[in-house]
C-alpha cells in the first residue's frame, strides 16, 4: 500500500494538508489497529467498514463470521487515528433475515453512531457468483419482508437523527453529503454520491470503470492481460461508450431525481432545447402509475418524489434508463 500511494502521489497532484477526500473500504476481519494507523499515515481520511449483519444465523448462512469486537474495534481505531468520516455497510435481504433480527443489528450499530450508513439490497445471482450457490434460496426473505426491513431501517435511522440522502444512503445532518443536498449541490456518479459535481474519474486496476469527458471506459477483467497492457504502455481498456445527446439528457434527469427527489421540467427544457412532456411521453405514462401508488406527484411543472417513493428512488429513475430493456444479462431484483 505504501508503494501504491507513493506511485499515486508521484503521478497525481494530491493535497498534502489533509483537505482532500481519500477513502478506503476495509474488511474488519482482515484489519487491526496497526493497519488502520498505517492507512491514516498514508493519507486516508475516510473509511468504510463492511458489516452486513451481526445475527449469528445470518452470518453462518452467508459464510461471513464477523464479531462485534472485530467491527467496533476497527471503528474505534479509525476514530483514534483521526479519520474524518466513518461509514458502516449493512445488507438487507440476506438469508434468514427478519425485521426483528435486523432491528437487533441496528440497535448495536446505532450505539456507535458512524457518520454514514450504506444499506444495500443483497444481490442474489448464483449463476454469476459461485459462492452464492451455497445459499438456500428458500431461506431468502420475500420481497414483502425485504420492503418491511427497508422501511424499518429508514424509520429508525431518521428517528436517530440521520438524513436520508438517497439510494439507501444515510448521513448525519452535519455530514458533507447532507449539507450538499440541502444546498442543492449534491451529485451522483457511478461510484456513488459526491460533493464534487461533474468531473473526470480515473479507474485504475482490473475491472475498474473510468470516465473522462463524455466517455465511459472499463478495464480488462484479468490480471495477466492488465499487466501485459501496462507493460506495453497501453491503456488496459477493453470496452467503453461515448455518450450521445440523449444519454446526456437522461443522465441529467436521473441525477436531479436521485440527488434532490424532484425535477423541474423548465430547467431541462432550457438546457436541452426540447419539450419534456413530448420527449418523455412514454416515461410519463409509467410514472402516472407510480403516482397512483403514492410514490410521487406529477404536475405541469415537474416531478416531486414523496416520502414513500424516496426509498424506491432507484425504481423511479429506472423509468428513464433506456438501456435496461436492452440488457440480456441477469440482474438481481430491485426489491
Amino acid at each position: 500500500m505504501q508503494r501504491l500511494m507513493q506511485a499515486t502521489r508521484d503521478n497525481f497532484n494530491l493535497h498534502t494538508d489533509d483537505s482532500g477526500e481519500y477513502s478506503i473500504e476495509v474488511d474488519p476481519r482482515e484489519a487491526n489497529d496497526e493497519i488502520i494507523a498505517q492507512l491514516r499515515e498514508l493519507g486516508f481520511n475516510r473509511i468504510s467498514l463492511g458489516l452486513q449483519d451481526f445475527n449469528p444465523q445470518v452470518q453462518k448462512a452467508v459464510n461471513r463470521l464477523q464479531s462485534e469486537t472485530q467491527t467496533f474495534g476497527i471503528l474505534e481505531s479509525a476514530r483514534k487515528y483521526g479519520f474524518k468520516s466513518t461509514n458502516l455497510d449493512l445488507i438487507y435481504g440476506l438469508p434468514l433475515q427478519t425485521v426483528a433480527t435486523f432491528s437487533e443489528t441496528l440497535d448495536k450499530v446505532l450505539a456507535v453512531a458512524p457518520e454514514r450508513f450504506s444499506i444495500f439490497n443483497y444481490a442474489h445471482m448464483p449463476a454469476k457468483f459461485k459462492t452464492q450457490r451455497q445459499i438456500n434460496d428458500a431461506d431468502l426473505p420475500s420481497a414483502e419482508v425485504k420492503l418491511d426491513i427497508l422501511q424499518m431501517l429508514g424509520q429508525r435511522l431518521i428517528a436517530a437523527g440521520y438524513v436520508y440522502i438517497g439510494m439507501d444512503h444515510f448521513a448525519k445532518p452535519d455530514d458533507e453529503l447532507a449539507i450538499a443536498q440541502r444546498e442543492g449541490k449534491l451529485y451522483r456518479n457511478f461510484q456513488g454520491y459526491s460533493t464534487h459535481s461533474d468531473c473526470d474519474l480515473v479507474g485504475l486496476g482490473i475491472t475498474a470503470i473510468g470516465r473522462v469527458g463524455d466517455a465511459y471506459t472499463q478495464n480488462v477483467k484479468d490480471l495477466l492481460t492488465y499487466d501485459e497492457r501496462i507493460q506495453k504502455h497501453e491503456l488496459a481498456v477493453f470496452r467503453g461508450v461515448l455518450l450521445d445527446s440523449d444519454d446526456k439528457l437522461r443522465r441529467a434527469v436521473i441525477t436531479q431525481l436521485i440527488c434532490h427527489f424532484e425535477l423541474n421540467f423548465a430547467q431541462i427544457e432550457t438546457e436541452f432545447k426540447l419539450q419534456f412532456k413530448t420527449y418523455f411521453q412514454a416515461e410519463l405514462l409509467i410514472l402516472q402509475q407510480m403516482e397512483l401508488d403514492g410514490l410521487l406527484v406529477l404536475s405541469t411543472h415537474g416531478i416531486k418524489v414523496l416520502p414513500a417513493g424516496r426509498l424506491l428512488i432507484r425504481n423511479i429513475c429506472m423509468v428513464f434508463d433506456k438501456y435496461l430493456a436492452r440488457k440480456k444479462q441477469q440482474f438481481s431484483k430491485v426489491i
